[in-house]
C-alpha cells in the first residue's frame, strides 16, 4: 500500500506541475470546448439534477459548464467540503451564490442537503488529475470524491473533467479507489466500459 501512495504522489505532483505551465488563455478556451461537450452529451440533456464542483487554480475550468447547465433549467448542486473530507450538498444558483470557503474553494451558501444528495443527481461531474482506461481515477489524495462516488448509484454517468493529457495508460490505485464512466478533455468525451 506504501508504494502505491508513493506512486500516487509523486504522478500528482508532476500533473499539477504541468498544470501549471498552462496559460490562462488557454484554460478559458478549454473550458468552453468542455462546457459545449457536455452540453451536447444525452446524459446531461436528459438529465434534471446535475452533481458538478467549482474548479480552482488551474483545473479544468468548470465556470462556463456550471451556467450552461442553469441556463439549461437543470437542478445543479454543489459539494460543500467538510471538516472531515466529506462532502456535503447544496443547490448553486448563479456565481452570486458562492462564498469562499476552506482551503480557497468556493462553495454555495445555501441550505445543506445532506451526504446523500449526490445520489439523487442524474449526472455526477468530478475532478481529478488523471483517469485510465478502465474509468480508474487519480484525485488529489483527500478521498472526497471517492467516498460521494461510493452513494453514486450503479450506473449513474460520472464524468471526471480533464486535460487531454491528463488521460494515461494507467494509474495508481488503492482498494478505495472509485471508477468514474466517463472523462471529459477539450479534445474528447470519452465512455468507459
Amino acid at each position: 500500500m506504501e508504494h502505491i501512495e508513493a506512486g500516487k504522489l509523486a504522478l500528482r505532483d508532476q500533473l499539477v506541475t504541468a498544470r501549471g505551465r498552462l496559460p490562462l488563455a488557454v484554460l478559458a478556451d478549454r473550458a468552453h470546448a468542455v462546457s459545449d461537450r457536455l452540453m451536447a452529451c444525452d446524459e446531461v440533456r436528459r438529465a434534471a439534477t446535475v452533481a458538478a464542483y467549482v474548479s480552482v487554480g488551474r483545473e479544468p475550468g468548470t465556470g462556463v459548464l456550471l451556467d450552461a447547465l442553469v441556463a439549461a433549467g437543470k437542478r445543479v448542486i454543489l459539494p460543500l467540503l467538510l471538516p472531515d473530507n466529506d462532502l456535503d450538498w447544496a443547490v448553486y444558483a448563479g456565481p452570486e451564490s458562492l462564498a469562499a470557503a476552506r482551503r480557497g474553494l468556493l462553495e454555495p451558501v445555501g441550505e445543506p442537503l445532506g451526504l446523500e444528495a449526490v445520489a439523487t443527481a442524474d449526472v455526477v461531474i468530478v475532478p481529478g488529475l488523471a483517469v485510465d482506461p478502465t474509468g480508474l481515477r487519480l484525485g488529489r489524495g483527500g478521498g472526497s470524491y471517492d467516498r460521494a462516488l461510493g452513494r453514486v448509484p450503479v450506473g449513474t454517468f460520472t464524468c471526471v473533467v480533464l486535460n487531454d493529457a491528463e488521460l494515461l495508460a494507467s494509474v495508481p490505485a488503492a482498494p478505495h479507489d472509485r471508477r468514474v464512466t466517463a472523462v471529459v478533455t477539450e479534445e474528447r468525451l470519452v465512455r468507459f466500459l
